[in-house]
This record gives structure tokens, sequence and C-alpha cells, in this order.
């Protein structure tokens, strides 16, 4: 598409929601204007227009923590955009992940009570991987002290890599001793060090669920 077809609106500028691409969740939400819009597909990190500086900036020029640009979407009336990144850091200006971490409905957020039963199922079985997915990226992104993920992250791919070799070998014994507890515990330390390593490696789980959607196709 081309970029004047992008609809501005009177003020000369469109919504871009920034969402991790890897994670999927929503970082913030910000404006462009055409001038804006352009750096951020020439040089595929985010540039917004400050509405109350009235002027261009570029993420993470001064934080460091900018954003890698993916892909950018448009919505069917072309007057909205969803930017996709790999983010080098917290998003949002108080040093955090993501600049929607408030929820209105708290607890009650997530599947409606009047779902029928085999939805809720369906919505909530994997549930726990995309808030482990959120966990890990926002890890990677604020870097809190203490955190056995954060020491994962700061040690490097050798260590993830040595991690997933063990708890691999971990499995494999406790298959070998035919103990579900012990199966079950060693998977679950397999799943979480193998999502550990496809958000250092910058691969989104989702490429591993199209690989299989792919394989299944055949």
């Amino acid at each position: 598409m081309n970029i004047n077809h992008v609809k501005f609106d009177d003020r000369g500028l469109i919504p871009a929601i920034v969402q991790d691409a890897q994670s999927k969740e929503v970082l913030t939400l910000a404006y462009m204007n055409k001038e804006s819009l352009q750096k951020t597909l020439e040089t595929r990190e985010t540039w917004f227009f400050s509405r109350s500086r009235q002027e261009l900036w570029h993420k993470g020029a001064t934080s460091g923590n900018v954003q890698k640009v993916v892909d950018v979407l448009y919505d069917c009336d072309s007057d909205a955009l969803v930017v996709k990144v790999i983010p080098a850091g917290p998003a949002c200006h108080k040093n955090v992940y993501s600049c929607f971490s408030d929820s209105l409905l708290g607890e009650e957020a997530g599947v409606a009570e009047n779902s029928p039963a085999d939805e809720k199922e369906v919505k909530n079985r994997f549930a726990i991987i995309n808030r482990l997915e959120t966990l890990i990226a926002t890890r990677e992104a604020e870097m809190p002290e203490g955190s056995y993920t954060t020491y994962l992250f700061t040690e490097g791919v050798d260590k993830i890599l040595k991690k997933v070799g063990e708890e691999a070998s971990e499995v494999i014994i406790a298959a070998k001793n035919r103990s579900h507890d012990e199966l079950r515990y060693e998977a679950a330390d397999l799943l979480f060090h193998l999502l550990v390593l496809l958000r250092e490696q910058k691969l989104p789980f989702d490429a591993v669920l199209q690989e299989l959607e792919k394989r299944h196709a055949r």
C-alpha cells in the first residue's frame, strides 16, 4: 500500500498501536504523522509525533529502548496502524515493559462467566503459555534484579542452551522412570526454558505453531 493512501486525521495524525511481535502484548499507543511514518518505514525503527511537544521523536533515542519494526499493518478503513516490533527494552516511560498494565476489570478479566464450558476450556487451555511469553518478555525488557529469567538473559545464549539440554535430559530420565509426577515437572521446566530460548532468538512461539499447522496440512 502506498503511504499516500493512509488516512490521517484533520491534524495530520494516525494512531499507531505498538505490539510485541513475539509475545503479541500491546506495548503502547502513539501517533504518527506522514513524516514519522515514512521514517519508521525507512529505518525499520519506530518514530512518532508528539502531540504535546509538536515534534517528531525516535523511540529509544535517549533511553536505548529502540523498537525494531517487523511489520506495519493498517485497518480496513486505513485510518489506524498496528506496528509489530521487537523491543530492546521497556516501552513505557515508567520503565516497564508495557504501558497497558492496569485492568479496569481486575480479577474479572478473562473468559465471561456465561461462556459455554467447552469454550472456557479452549480459551484457557494455553493461557499459561501466553502469560509465560508475556512474563519472559517483561523480564527481558526490565531485567529486574533477583529474577531467574533475568539471570538467564544476562548469562546469554550458551547458558540458556545448557539449561534446555539439561531439562531435555531430565525429561528423558523421567520418562524412563515411568513417573508421571517427575515427567510433568521436568516437561514444565523444559517448556519454560524453550520459551526463554525462543525469546532470546527473537523467534515468536507462533512461528513454531505455524510450522506445526503447516506439517499437519500435509
